[in-house]
């Protein structure tokens, strides 16, 4: 953050009003092309885009603003990844921009739309010892679709023109195009010379301009574009694509032949996490109903794919559980994935015993998706599964489910059985719910709580899963009967930044949200707090407090004889901090969970706060424990009903 003079010299004046509406030039042109958020961080160099910002928020625009760039970025990606249109976060120069890196990484591996708006000083102040004058085009250009960068001399400089193409552009790259240019962050470098700050009577100059101008460019001659020949000699002629180091993008699916899967012999379906946008959603759903419909082939669903609790889908829940022997479990030679992969590395390692043909349809996003190498060169097609669905299947007599919609209550067609995965599936929801019964009634554990929230939330109530331990709890152990509802995780980079600010940017384009999050994450994010006087949407955080890195324990990290390595120190690394009270001291309300039997009013109290923290306290080492046991019950069972139902050796 930067600070800057309190009077500017009245012969400034005019200078000062041409940064102004430069600025508010840029961010008319970007309201119209579809931004509705906007986060603001404060700062000197970006007080022309702070006026322009406060002006437009009367004609619609959103307007959040954020001490913390950090967060702030994490805020957008969370409004990102709810409205499937990208947010923008405005900071100023120098090492404001360094702190949007990680939110750029999450956007870019996530394909989340994402804009960032950094004021920069002009080219004359660069690399010659300037206060604050740092190479901030270059932090952020490894993980965004484009970096733009305006006028080197200051964006006064450009004519509105300039400015309206700039805005087109920023918003079409970041947007993505469905097939072979994914959705993603965008850096706008955008300097300004001196004087920054208008007086009173520019702003009402500029409001007035913006009133009679309806929002549309200024014409010719106004102070926003300067002289013709100061103008750059070429639009947009300083942006870059495809940073170095990128990989290199698939064959353009309308190009490439529809890489095909035969539904008349038995296969499997694997859906990993969702990465399309929610106006894509029903499309999705209703192919992968047809499909389904017409092949028979069980969904091995992630929980974050959105589809469990799904009306008109048959869905394998524990295949992680039941996966513990991947050689004991049926094998298969056609596998359609969905997107990235599911976190289990069991499952993983089972798609590698699998053999045959592997076809991975991706939501818009071409890039290599295929760690596992199982997938063979063009047989990825990144134009999105209906349109895959459309091309292979008859359009006649195949279930399309028209109509449908994502509710659990829809009425559908009767399914084909898929194989014996519907079998061991039940076996292994039985086996879970019989031990976490009696673990639930003994002590507070993580995998009875992913149980038992995702039966007891409303249905349709969003929720959130921090990256580590909750997220890989609910994909193993949450219930396979519980309703539908939107889960949400960042799992692009899985890291644990920003988990806090991610779900008040979800809360507030959703209305409503439940976090579940580990201690280390919600506290590496405490400034996420801050949100909590402006937040519009109600959030409830789950916290999970079990002193400590959790994940860490399901690792085979601890050494024997325990002494010769000092894990707590090194990896869980637990923090003394009372997060209730922090709560507090930021007017959020929290409760402790005591018991298990507690769970239905605690949890019935903090979805009507809004915004509250409940926290439960775990013993991570009986819970990695509990783990173990859980998987190998379920195996057991599975191994056990799979020998007695001597099934075919595939589907």
């Amino acid at each position: 953050m930067g600070a800057g003079p309190d009077h500017l010299p009245a012969d400034l004046a005019a200078t000062a009003r041409a940064n102004g509406l430069a600025a508010l030039t840029l961010l008319a042109a970007l309201q119209r092309c579809g931004l509705r958020h906007l986060v603001l961080c404060p700062g000197s160099r970006s007080a022309p885009l702070a006026v322009a910002a406060a002006l437009l928020e009367s004609r619609g625009l959103r307007l959040h603003t954020a001490l913390d760039e950090r967060s702030a970025a994490f805020f957008a990606l969370g409004l990102g990844r709810a409205l499937g249109q990208p947010a923008a976060v405005v900071t100023t120069s120098g090492t404001a921009v360094a702190q949007l890196l990680a939110a750029a990484v999450e956007a870019d591996l996530g394909t989340i739309p994402l804009l960032l708006l950094s004021a920069d000083r002009p080219e004359r102040l660069k690399n010659c010892g300037a206060n604050q004058a740092v190479p901030q085009e270059r932090f952020l250009v490894s993980s965004c679709r484009l970096l733009l960068e305006g006028p080197p001399a200051g964006l006064a400089m450009a004519t509105p023109e300039w400015l309206e193409q700039l805005a087109a552009r920023a918003l079409a790259a970041a947007c993505g195009d469905g097939q072979s240019a994914p959705a993603g962050p965008v850096h706008l470098n955008l300097p300004f010379d001196e004087p920054l700050h208008v007086d009173g009577a520019d702003v009402e100059v500029l409001a007035a301009w913006l009133e009679q101008a309806d929002g549309s460019p200024p014409p010719p001659g106004s102070p926003v574009a300067g002289e013709p020949g100061d103008a750059p000699g070429a639009p947009l002629a300083n942006w870059r694509e495809t940073p170095a180091g990128e990989p290199a993008r698939a064959a353009d699916p309308q190009a490439s032949a529809i890489p095909r899967l035969d539904p008349d012999r038995p296969g499997v379906v694997v859906a990993g996490p969702w990465r399309g946008t929610p106006q894509e959603w029903e499309g999705h759903v209703q192919a992968l109903r047809r499909w389904q419909r017409r092949s028979g082939w069980p969904i091995l669903a992630d929980v974050l794919s959105g589809l469990r609790g799904v009306a008109g889908l048959d869905i394998v829940c524990a295949y992680d559980p039941l996966l513990q022997d991947p050689g004991a479990m049926p094998t298969t030679a056609q596998v359609l994935r969905l997107g990235t992969l599911p976190a289990s590395r069991r499952l993983q390692r089972w798609l590698e015993s699998c053999g045959g043909r592997q076809v991975l349809v991706s939501q818009g996003d071409p890039r290599r998706l295929d760690p596992l190498g199982t997938v063979a060169a063009g047989d990825q097609w990144s134009a999105g599964l209906a349109r895959w669905v459309e091309a292979l299947l008859e359009p006649a007599g195949t279930g399309s489910g028209s109509g449908q919609t994502r509710s659990a209550g829809a009425a559908v067609a009767p399914l084909v059985t898929p194989g014996p995965w519907r079998q061991l599936e039940a076996e292994a929801q039985g086996a879970l719910e019989r031990e976490l019964a009696d673990a639930g009634a003994v002590l507070l554990s993580e995998p009875w709580l992913a149980r038992a929230l995702n039966r007891l939330l409303p249905p349709g109530l969003p929720v959130m899963l921090a990256s580590s331990s909750p997220v890989r709890d609910w994909e193993s152990f949450a219930a396979g009967d519980a309703p539908w509802r939107p889960i949400h995780g960042f799992r692009g980079a899985s890291g644990i930044d920003g988990t806090l600010s991610i779900a008040c940017g979800l809360a507030e384009a959703l209305g409503q949200l439940v976090l579940v999050s580990g201690d280390l994450a919600l506290l590496h994010d405490a400034n996420g707090w801050l949100w909590a006087r402006q937040l519009r949407g109600r959030l409830t955080v789950v916290l999970i407090e079990n002193g400590g890195g959790g994940i860490f324990e399901q690792l085979p990290i601890r050494t024997q004889p325990p002494e010769r390595l000092d894990f707590e120190r090194l990896f869980a690394m637990p923090q003394d901090v009372d997060q209730v009270a922090l709560a507090a001291l930021h007017g959020v309300p929290g409760r402790r969970l005591r018991r298990a039997a507690d769970l239905v009013g605690d949890l019935a109290w903090a979805l009507e706060q809004p915004f509250a923290l409940l926290e439960l306290r775990t013993r991570r080492q009986e819970d990695a424990a509990l783990r173990h046991r859980l998987r190998r019950r379920v195996s057991e069972a599975a191994a056990q009903a799979w020998r007695m139902a001597d099934p075919e050796p595939v589907r």
